[in-house]
């Protein structure tokens, strides 16, 4: 049995009961906001509750593409504007850095509909991003699987390999592993990122939960709120331990986990009203390390 006193973690019932005690929040989106089919409105409701009683909330993902694409994504799933002040996104971060390296010639691996990420890399560069195959390339960029419906990490190990014969370094626009569409599974580019590490590749991870993302996420905060933040009332809401969590312990923010998200199927029973497994929850903590201040099984107010 577990000796990780935590999992009697008593569930946050709303975020009324501590909104008190905050200025602003940092919420993900994939897997709290949407399951990138539908969108969960109670949570987008708290949301517009907490900037309704003059908190700042910004969206914090690791989608690659710039936060335009991601407004456009939020809209057609119903989520209101007024549920937040700003969105950031590891493909913001994920630009800045490809910027740095250009007019050097970057090999993508990823969906076209990520392209647009170059176009903002161009603009921060002041100079056009060239994509080149993989023979001529200088550096390599992953937003994710080209086909990730039917692809897994494996249909790569070719590709990888033929980077790793090359030295060349990866920029990783999504450190996320794995995510939730609807209810199917599947893999992002941090599972390409984890894999090219493994081989000896040098990877540059953009998004949670590295430093870059929140640091962009809680200056978008203060112009908003228009005054410095305190961290101490900073809230962190996410679905993910080796990011969204993991990433508020290292910026030492107050989080929230959400269990009917990424890890559902580790911590609750079958079915969308499964109850969180106790013991099952003892176990991830211990394994994962990283420690959530609150729990909930979806955000709500």
């Amino acid at each position: 049995m577990s000796q990780n006193a935590d999992y009697h973690m008593p569930p946050l019932a709303g975020l009324a009961l501590v909104q008190e005690r905050y200025d602003a929040i940092l919420c993900d989106i994939w897997g709290v906001l949407h399951n990138g089919v539908i969108s969960f409105p109670a949570a987008a409701e708290a949301l517009v509750n907490l900037r309704k009683l003059g908190k700042s909330v910004a969206l914090i993902t690791n989608a690659p593409r710039p936060r335009e694409e991601v407004a456009i994504q939020l809209a057609s799933l119903g989520v209101p504007r007024e549920a937040y002040d700003a969105i950031l996104t590891s493909g913001d971060v994920c630009a800045e850095l490809v910027a740095e390296r250009l007019p050097e010639r970057p090999y993508h691996i990823g969906p076209a509909r990520d392209l647009p990420l170059f176009d903002s890399a161009a603009a921060l560069a002041g100079v056009p991003a060239h994509l080149a195959p993989l023979e001529k390339a200088d550096f390599v960029v992953c937003t994710g699987l080209v086909d990730d419906a039917t692809e897994t990490p494996a249909d790569y190990e070719a590709v990888l390999q033929k980077m790793r014969e090359k030295n060349l370094s990866m920029i990783c626009a999504n450190p996320d592993l794995v995510v939730y569409r609807g209810d199917e599974l599947i893999y992002c580019a941090g599972a390409l990122a984890e894999r090219y590490e493994a081989l000896g590749g040098t990877v540059a991870q953009a998004g949670k939960p590295f430093a870059p993302i929140y640091r962009m996420a809680l200056g978008r905060a203060e112009q908003a709120l228009r005054r410095p933040l305190d961290l101490d009332k900073v809230l962190a809401i996410g679905d993910a331990m080796h990011t969204d969590i993991a990433g508020a312990n290292a910026m030492g923010l107050d989080c929230v986990l959400i269990t009917q998200g990424i890890h559902r199927g580790d911590l609750h029973g079958p079915g969308e009203a499964g109850e969180l497994d106790a013991e099952a929850f003892a176990q991830f903590l211990d394994e994962h390390g990283a420690k959530p201040l609150y729990r909930m099984d979806r955000l709500v107010w």
